[in-house]
């Protein structure tokens, strides 16, 4: 295969052009309501605006890191909104938008970010396991609980389902490659979406694979799509069948939503030294948020009023993210201990004792002072 041909840019499941015109597909319809699709405006525009309060919020000291999801909105949203309630998600650590789909309140997700809390909620009241930092990690957890619901019998058309979210760069980690493998042999029903937002950190995928991501799959076994990962309609529709390729037994499917980081990596990293401003205006001009509102407007489904209405509500969530974010109360020195181990541990309990007479011997010193 000469480099031109490996090379070559495959087409993408397209359903809502960057200029807001809806396409149709053969293998991914959608039939969706005016009130569903300025839902879907609506959750674009408040994840963002939560996405922005919380980088502000790290500038300004209130948190410890953050990972933004701004230009992936639409790939997030689409698929979170694919999701049944008894699905399980497992993300990575910038599924902000498929955790509003899940039903977790922003300050869940913040005060992880603050360091206040061990993980933020609890993964089986929302279908929605919790943010992995270790790259890769949860692809090999998805699918070992994807072969559990297979085997607690599970499955069906009202079945569960199982999706995994990373990115370009974990699949150039073995876990990604054994987890593919683990589900493909065990035919685990578990959708893989990997958000290609074209820079794992610094590293563009040229340096990752020599193929389009969505190719993976194919050498394991199991069928994989390359979606626009900035059209909310694709995202969701792919994700939707997908997921019912899975729940109904047919086994794991591979989605590349190929999209793009607005933003940093995480606030810690600087983008300007690696990626040059042409690139990111070019893929400015595909903002998924725009593409609907045009939609919406050229429709006839949306007016001023609601866009007024939409933007109001922006502002109010906005201004509750930064109160609650520094309302969070500060957790007991202690808490770290709590729910390492589901039964008493010896060795935890020395570590806890230990560390409570250091927190005391302050105490003594401060009592000493005063003396």
């Amino acid at each position: 295969m000469s480099n031109n041909t490996a090379q070559k840019q495959p087409e993408l499941v397209q359903l809502l052009t960057p200029e807001g015109e809806l396409r149709r597909h053969p293998d991914y319809p959608i039939d969706i309501s005016a009130e569903e699709m300025r839902g879907l405006y609506r959750d674009l525009v408040l994840v963002r605006r939560v996405d922005t309060e919380a980088v502000a919020l790290q500038r300004q000291g209130e948190l410890g890191l953050w990972a933004s999801l701004l230009g992936q909105e639409a790939a997030q949203i689409g698929s979170g909104r694919a999701l049944r309630p008894g699905d399980m998600a497992f993300p990575s650590y910038r599924e902000h938008g498929v955790a509003w789909c899940r039903g977790i309140r922003p300050r869940q997700l913040l005060s992880m970010f603050r360091g206040v809390s061990n993980g933020g909620w609890d993964p089986h009241e929302y279908g929605f396991h919790l943010y992995s930092i270790v790259i890769a990690s949860q692809t090999l957890h998805a699918t070992g609980y994807a072969m559990g619901v297979q085997r607690d019998g599970a499955l069906g058309a009202d079945g569960t389902a199982v999706i995994c979210y990373f990115g370009d760069g974990a699949t150039s980690q073995g876990d990604t490659s054994e987890a593919f493998n683990f589900a493909a042999v065990n035919n685990a029903p578990v959708v893989f979406f990997c958000q290609n937002n074209q820079w794992a950190i610094s590293e563009p995928p040229e340096r990752q694979a020599r193929v389009p991501l969505y190719r993976r799959a194919a050498g394991f076994g199991f069928p994989g799509v390359r979606i626009d990962g900035n059209d909310v309609l694709a995202s969701l529709a792919v994700t939707r069948a997908a997921l019912q390729h899975a729940r109904e037994g047919q086994g794991p499917m591979l989605i590349e939503a190929f999209t793009y980081r607005m933003g940093a990596h995480t606030t810690n990293d600087d983008p300007s030294r690696y990626r040059v401003s042409a690139e990111l205006e070019e893929w400015r001009s595909k903002d998924p948020i725009e593409r609907v509102r045009t939609h919406l407007t050229n429709e006839g489904i949306a007016d001023d009023a609601f866009f007024a209405e939409v933007d109001a509500e922006a502002e109010s969530i906005g201004e509750r993210v930064r109160r609650e974010c520094r309302e969070l109360p500060d957790p007991d020195p202690l808490d770290i201990f709590h729910e390492v181990y589901a039964e008493p541990n010896g060795h935890i309990d020395r570590q806890r004792a230990d560390f409570a007479d250091y927190l005391a011997s302050f105490e003594d010193a401060d009592a000493e002072g005063v003396r």
